[in-house]
């Protein structure tokens, strides 16, 4: 089945040169002798049973690219997974957005992807993610998916896209971990072999790229017993070096913060500034030895939920890759659906984390991605007519255009129906459905006219004379197929003044606190700040403090143990006559791996922990609880 793809896809890469990518002085180079910079992005998808690249349900896939660049990354890393190299179908796509990919399948996609970005300058890496397409496997072969495999898949898409000049590299398997080893010789499960097996046969057939290598987890030789991440742990390399070209080879670790897991070190009353040491010797001493390194995943919330730790760790870790001049990298992730980190998307799809940018542009320095090549002068038939680029394909202007549709003669041409869906009299809003009546596909303007003027218009862009409005789709409904309609819209005001503009509220009115309100809120006959004890300040917010007499204690309950760890409710009673703020210490068996209904602190064995805004006053002779999981 694949082989037969490759006879019948293949054919609109062959007509361009290949390009070559090596390694010198600890950075990626071009064929020319430059050295390019890789400030990169996964964009994840094809490695899932969606088999595309996620988003397409919220938003127009070019449109997309498009906002990737405008933001200064310069590199994407492609995630996939097998069945996606056989052409599958896919879901979760829009195609009223994504009209062009509507009949196509997962290989077809992909393609159309990798050509895009090509076309506007990003550097491709491709990610082997996942072997049955939803789970991150510890090897590099399970018991229904054999190293053949992997090496077969590797090689297909190192020769499928082989001659798409700014494919510069492939990443072999995300994350070894578990029962991986590296050096112990032991063939079915030392990375280091398997590494070596899969490198000769892509470079073999695919010379010009560079090898991304992760790490494994834990080895047990050669290497620290600090907690390193899936793919992290580079140390035994120093014990048995790859025999991988040096100009052919990236060593690629993957590190993250405490919003994916908490290591122990997170917790170190030394955090953040134990962790530069960590990372030297996780992966660090390998840039001072002169071998490429480059993060292929970092990332997290940054404080926009998850641990606010998470935004102190990618604060140091910026700043310890920008002091061993480590400015390329690979972000985690674009997608905003990736459950313990976030992306760059927010949730929405459309807006980004600009904190998230402001951080990354400390490692860029201000290198844009090379101009994007026309449509025209790309040799490629982007329309699918036969024809390719200017002066051969009739839809070229000239050979800087950038589409090579025009309005192709016979049928009916495009047609607009304007339909008004709201009317108050002195304006209405409408509908306007666009149709190809033609027999092919079209770059299409459509001109209708309208009562009053246009105040407001989306998925398409206008200008208007008098009466008349003329319209064209944007970056990602641009095109219409033969047969098909698409919609855009617009509000018109007939002439009739705007309705005045209404007054700014009221002022929000200073809060006011339970220490400066006037209020017994304890019910002890003492109001307020200072005459209360139980008030620290006017702008504290309780008056309840511990009173005099009986106990507020901690009750620990295992609930379930499985030796390595356990987890843990914690019942907190108040043996006093009074409501109280609670907060309560207790000794525990190893580190907090996670807590829920309350906010901690440990120092050694000790864990401080206190209620958050909804079980922070435990009544008289109350019981509140909350819970934690932790590991020896």
């Amino acid at each position: 089945m694949r082989i037969f793809l490759i006879a019948i896809s293949i054919c609109f890469f062959i007509s361009v040169p290949a390009w070559s990518y090596y390694v010198e002085g600890g950075k990626v180079h071009s064929e020319s002798g430059q050295e390019i910079n890789l400030y990169g992005v996964s964009w994840f998808g094809f490695e899932t049973n969606n088999h595309v690249v996620h988003g397409l349900w919220a938003r127009n896939w070019k449109d997309m690219i498009e906002q990737i660049k405008g933001l200064g990354f310069t590199a994407i890393r492609l995630p996939f997974c097998p069945d996606t190299l056989s052409n599958t179908g896919v879901s979760s796509i829009n195609y009223s957005l994504n009209p062009d990919l509507q009949g196509l399948n997962s290989l077809e996609i992909m393609d159309k992807v990798i050509l895009e970005l090509d076309r506007q300058g990003f550097y491709i890496l491709l990610d082997h993610h996942t072997s049955d397409c939803q789970t991150i496997e510890e090897l590099w072969y399970t018991g229904n998916y054999s190293e053949l495999q992997w090496i077969n898949d590797l090689v297909f898409v190192s020769d499928r896209y082989k001659n798409v000049e700014r494919f510069f590299g492939v990443d072999i398997k995300n994350e070894p971990h578990g029962p991986a080893t590296w050096g112990t010789g032991n063939s079915l499960t030392d990375w280091n072999s398997a590494v070596q097996r899969a490198a000769s046969e892509v470079l073999q057939s695919n010379p010009e790229l560079v090898i991304f290598v992760q790490g494994i987890q834990s080895n047990p030789i050669c290497s620290s017993t600090i907690p390193h991440w899936w793919g992290g742990n580079l140390e035994p390399f120093d014990c048995f070096p790859l025999n991988i070209p040096d100009e052919k080879l990236v060593l690629s670790p993957h590190v993250y913060g405490p919003d994916v897991f908490v290591q122990p070190y997170f917790n170190d009353s030394n955090f953040p500034n134990n962790m530069p040491d960590i990372w030297e010797t996780h992966f660090g001493y390998l840039v001072d030895r002169g071998y490429a390194v480059i993060i292929g995943e970092f990332g997290g919330r940054y404080g926009n939920g998850g641990d606010p730790r998470d935004r102190t760790w990618q604060d140091a870790l910026i700043s310890y890759m920008d002091s061993k001049g480590m400015s390329d990298f690979f972000y985690w992730s674009w997608n905003p659906n990736s459950g313990d980190t976030g992306g760059i998307l927010q949730d929405n799809w459309h807006d980004v984390w600009e904190d998230k940018i402001a951080l990354l542009a400390q490692l860029m320095d201000g290198s844009t991605n090379p101009p994007p090549t026309p449509a025209c002068s790309d040799t490629i038939d982007n329309d699918s007519d036969g024809l390719i680029d200017f002066p051969d394909d009739p839809g070229c202007d000239n050979a800087d255009d950038n589409d090579e549709f025009n309005d192709p003669p016979g049928g009916e041409g495009v047609s607009a129906d304007v339909n008004i869906n709201n009317d108050w009299g002195t304006g209405y809003c409408a509908d306007v459905t666009v149709t190809n009546n033609t027999g092919a596909a079209s770059d299409w303007t459509v001109t209708f006219s309208i009562e009053g003027t246009v105040s407001d218009m989306w998925n398409a862009i206008y200008t208007q004379n008098e009466n008349e409005v003329s319209a064209e789709g944007v970056s990602w409904n641009n095109i219409v197929n033969p047969g098909q309609s698409l919609g855009f819209g617009f509000c018109a005001e007939r002439g009739a003044q705007p309705p005045p503009i209404p007054p700014p509220p009221p002022p929000t009115p200073p809060p006011t606190f339970a220490c400066s309100d006037g209020v017994d809120n304890d019910g002890d006959g003492l109001t307020d700040f200072p005459s209360d004890p139980g008030c620290d300040s006017e702008s504290d917010d309780d008056e309840f403090n511990l009173p005099a007499g009986g106990d507020i204690t901690a009750d620990v309950t295992i609930n379930d143990d499985w030796g390595a760890g356990y987890c843990a409710q914690v019942d907190v009673t108040n043996g006093t006559s009074l409501p109280v703020d609670w907060i309560v210490s207790f000794t525990i068996e190893g580190s907090i791996r996670n807590l829920w209904n309350a906010v901690y602190q440990q120092s050694g064995n000790t864990v401080t922990a206190e209620g958050v805004s909804w079980n922070n006053t435990v009544q008289p002779g109350g019981t509140v609880n909350f819970g934690f999981c932790a590991n020896r």
